[in-house]
């Protein structure tokens, strides 16, 4: 296993509230460690939009903090505070429809506002959901630690760790966890085509971490499932329905699939601010469509004759049906999900 030095943090705020938001470029990675300090609210807007931050936990801080960014610049009297904040922030939930952690982190922040009509408000709810993300990543590594099975295999899908996030991750929280008590095990890491999350970003960490893995190209995986060659699929999730439904990244589903056929663990790993109470079901989760030409090109290379058009939908959605169970910082979530999810709410988070 190669040795890699640490990576700098996903995201952090530098300085008071006239401070600005550092974010690691991620598009640049694994070759290149580019740490971007945004000023204004355009800036973040752009970086969310371009994947330079990514993964739902991530981006809800980061559009915590380009909120401030954005009423600062505006400077908005105390009496119009909160329908400028309400502006803002819909243009920030613009840049990424799927992740639901962008709209609860903004969401927060406009209840600040609501609360207390200024700028010192909002950047103090921004910084407690920093807080509060990283002792999440935290639980959900500790509740979900015992389900890894000791000398096993792990499958995972694109990426759900430090990078995702601005502690120690989702899916892959649970793998370090396990790998800090001394369980040992390999990990397989799908590509993620086409921005190979999974090659760049996931192999990066867990081999940053000492922990054995191997890169997949996806459609390989249903066949090492069959195979009897993987004893766990974990992944992550970007909105979650009432009934366990979930959308992640495209891929997910054929993943989902594969485990049930052949009766492999199929879990997934969210904070509670991933589940979206307004949904019943997966039906009504919005699907990002991104740009054909990050399919039709490979590292800015062609790979399709010219004048061919291609769809790119970036996510799609799981049922809740072929889910084994849902690893939250609350605890671990067993079918049936609808009672699961609901009576996880009724004792408040």
């Amino acid at each position: 296993m190669p040795t890699i030095p640490p990576l700098p943090p996903t995201l952090a705020w530098r300085g008071d509230l006239h401070g600005h938001l550092e974010l690691l470029d991620q598009t640049l990675l694994p070759h290149q460690r580019l740490v971007l300090a945004l000023h204004d609210v355009d800036g973040v807007i752009e970086a969310i939009a371009s994947l330079r931050v990514r993964g739902a936990p991530a981006i809800g801080v980061a559009a915590a903090y380009g909120l401030v960014l954005g009423l600062r610049a505006l400077s908005p009297l105390r009496e119009a505070f909160v329908d400028t904040a309400r502006s803002v922030a819909a243009r920030i939930t613009a840049a990424r429809p799927t992740a639901v952690n962008l709209q609860w982190a903004l969401d927060r922040c406009l209840d600040a506002a609501r609360s207390e009509p200024s700028l010192a408000s909002v950047f103090g709810e921004a910084g407690q959901i920093h807080q509060d993300e990283v002792v999440m990543s935290d639980r959900i590594g500790q509740h979900g630690k015992p389900c890894v099975p000791p000398g096993g295999t792990v499958l995972t899908h694109c990426n759900t760790g430090r990078l995702a996030t601005v502690g120690d991750g989702t899916a892959l929280a649970v793998l370090f966890a396990a790998w800090r008590d001394g369980v040992r095990f390999r990990v397989f890491a799908d590509e993620t085509r086409p921005l190979l999350q999974g090659a760049r970003l996931t192999a990066l960490e867990l081999a940053a971490a000492g922990i054995p893995v191997e890169v997949l190209a996806d459609a390989a995986a249903a066949g090492l499932i069959a195979r009897g060659l993987v004893q766990m699929v974990i992944v992550g999730a970007d909105r979650i329905a009432r009934n366990g439904d979930f959308a992640n990244k495209v891929g997910t589903y054929g993943l989902a699939l594969a485990c049930a056929a052949h009766r492999v663990p199929f879990y997934v790993a969210a904070p509670l601010s991933t589940l979206d109470l307004r949904l019943a079901d997966g039906l009504g989760i919005p699907i990002e469509e991104r740009d054909g030409n990050e399919v039709t090109t490979l590292a800015g290379q062609p790979i399709c004759p010219p004048g061919i058009g291609a769809r790119n939908p970036a996510f799609d959605v799981t049922p809740g049906k072929l889910v084994s169970a849902f690893i939250t910082d609350r605890g671990v979530l067993q079918p049936p999900f609808d009672a699961a999810i609901k009576g996880t709410f009724a004792v408040g988070r």
